[in-house]
């Protein structure tokens, strides 16, 4: 039987808990300050991005190098969320009809400056939750017989080559996966691999703009080039690149893009989109079916109507767009790639293996490196309970280190440091 008193302490017990959550994470962001003038950028470039870094709740004593997972969302995006909860939740629409479920809208103040940002115009464009979500409608979406081949690298997320594997159980088409050189040296490897591995049963080229394994950033304006001179579709995995690089869809050439900004673009968790090419739009079947699923002009809306979902996500969403823009995409791609540039020829002076690509067109933000006889986990779990660093790679001796724009010099020396404490610990010359 339930005790009154034992509800009644532990309810009171969570409820002040909860208020003092509340009150210390609010507390926290009435703390950060506002955002670096532009100005201390041409005065002291250093004192300027240590000021971004304020902008974080990541701790001072922590080091957060995995990215390639999920970023941190700064003061300016968590503060949209809060005032889309603060509006949303008020129901107090002037249309009595509407209701903040983004489910059935076309929702296009947040998808106007998305597909500014990207390169695309709006009707190519849906608001999903991240690029597995995406990756999953477009292998579903396009027809496909048995015996049809889909052609895509070994370095693909899981998110990105199992809707392909459920196709292939199911439906009977075929999987090919070319071996990517590591590193990859020059464009035309990857180029002259994809083209010999085509055949007259390829579909479908799936490819990562970015690859989760080792970083590089492949040469997807010419796959895509490539796919449509054979009549291919292009898929393209971009999960990686909103907010690391610069990106124009359109440009690109792709058929289909799919990403999550709450990587690099440090979008709200949850927030993700799909692009398809206006002349493919009609080609793609619905894998989530409500009002609206077979109305061609609703273009590419009709794949993010899914029932209600998360409104909140997407003020974050657009704030995380407004903040890289205000901050300047092409100097955020610089800071990236100079910070992975000076981790990686440090990695090197101590004997690592890249598997990064030594041409710096074909690498941004993430440094793969081979580190034997060191075990990953082991090496992964030392840094993060002993010093507050997080890593993250790949077994047996696989380190991924990511470098967004808001990490410090100083930060990258820290993690050196240790690494090197840590090989002498175990010995390892």
């Amino acid at each position: 039987m339930l005790d009154r008193r034992h509800f009644l302490s532990t309810t009171v017990a969570g409820f002040a808990a909860s208020l003092a959550l509340r009150g210390n994470l609010f507390a926290q962001l009435e703390k950060i300050p506002p955002m670096p003038d532009h100005s201390l950028l041409d005065k002291n470039e250093d004192a300027y991005w240590a000021e971004i870094r304020r902008q974080f709740l990541i701790p001072e004593d922590e080091i957060y190098l995995n990215n390639g997972t999920v970023g941190s969302s700064p003061a300016p995006v968590l503060r949209a969320i809060f005032d889309g909860y603060a509006t949303t939740e008020k129901m107090d629409a002037q249309d009595p009809e509407d209701y903040p479920i983004w489910g059935y809208a076309a929702w296009n103040e947040f998808r106007d400056p998305l597909a500014e940002f990207v390169g695309c115009k709006r009707d190519e464009i849906a608001l999903l939750r991240n690029a597995t979500e995406a990756n999953s409608y477009i292998a579903n979406g396009v027809d496909m017989q048995a015996g049809d081949e889909v052609l895509m690298t070994d370095q693909e997320h899981p998110g990105g080559e199992h809707p392909w594997n459920l196709k292939a159980k199911r439906y009977g088409i075929v999987v090919k996966r070319i071996t990517l050189p590591r590193p990859v040296k020059e464009a035309a490897q990857v180029l002259n691999l994809v083209n010999d591995a085509i055949t007259p049963r390829t579909r479908v080229l799936f490819f990562s703009h970015i690859t989760t394994f080792s970083g590089v950033v492949l040469p997807a304006k010419d796959l895509c080039a490539l796919a449509r001179t054979k009549g291919i579709l292009s898929a393209v995995d971009g999960a990686h690149v909103p907010g690391m690089m610069r990106l124009d869809l359109h440009e690109l050439g792709c058929d289909m893009y799919s990403s999550s900004p709450h990587k690099w673009l440090l979008a709200p968790k949850g927030s993700g989109f799909l692009y398809v090419r206006d002349e493919v739009i009609d080609r793609l079947w619905n894998t989530i079916a409500t009002e609206g699923w077979n109305d061609p002009k609703l273009r590419a809306e009709r794949f993010q109507r899914i029932g209600s979902s998360n409104v909140p996500a997407l003020w974050g969403l657009r704030a995380s767009i407004k903040l890289a823009n205000d901050v300047g995409l092409d100097r955020i791609e610089r800071r990236h790639r100079a910070l992975a540039d000076y981790i990686l020829a440090e990695m090197q002076k101590r004997g690592a293996e890249s598997w990064t690509s030594p041409d710096p067109a074909l690498r941004c933000a993430i440094v793969s490196v081979n580190v034997p006889p060191i075990q990953r986990m082991e090496l992964e779990n030392w840094m993060w309970t002993a010093h507050k660093i997080k890593i993250r790679g790949g077994d047996p001796h696989k380190l991924r280190l990511s470098t967004p724009y808001y990490l410090q010099k100083k930060d990258i020396d820290r993690f050196l440091t240790k690494f090197d404490e840590y090989r002498r610990e175990k010995k390892i010359a």
